[in-house]
């Protein structure tokens, strides 16, 4: 199934939570009902109970939205700098692998060096 399947919550469900609102909006604005208050006034009152709470869920909504887009950027970041960690051990592990040629190429090279000024000076210096 896809991701959107299982954030969105199905058409009747939206519907369900609208009755359930309007229900529950209707409930305290009779527990606030006050003596000689006119049916239309208390209908009135319980609209606007419903629109706060409305309004109130699609603010935690957004909310919840914006959270998630923040959590997701994050992620992303967090997978691009793991990833660039990775390539630079790679790249050290690669600069390790070639460096311990040289100090034997050094070595060599001076070892070859003596023998060449020994055998020079020997030639120069010997009786002849």
């Amino acid at each position: 199934m896809t991701q959107a399947a299982h954030t969105a919550p199905p058409k009747t469900k939206q519907k369900k939570d609208a009755r359930d609102i309007r229900a529950d909006a209707q409930k305290i604005a009779n527990s606030i009902k006050i003596e000689g208050q006119t049916p239309v006034e208390t209908k009135a009152i319980a609209n606007g109970i419903q629109r706060g709470m409305e309004m109130f869920l699609r603010q935690q909504s957004e909310k919840t939205r914006e959270l998630d887009k923040r959590v997701k950027k994050v992620k992303q970041l967090s997978n691009q700098l793991t990833q660039q960690k990775s390539d630079e051990v790679k790249e050290e592990s690669a600069t390790t692998q070639t460096n311990p040629r040289l100090p034997w190429v050094l070595l060599a090279l001076s070892w070859g060096l003596f023998l060449v000024v020994g055998i020079i000076g020997f030639v120069v210096n010997s009786p002849s």
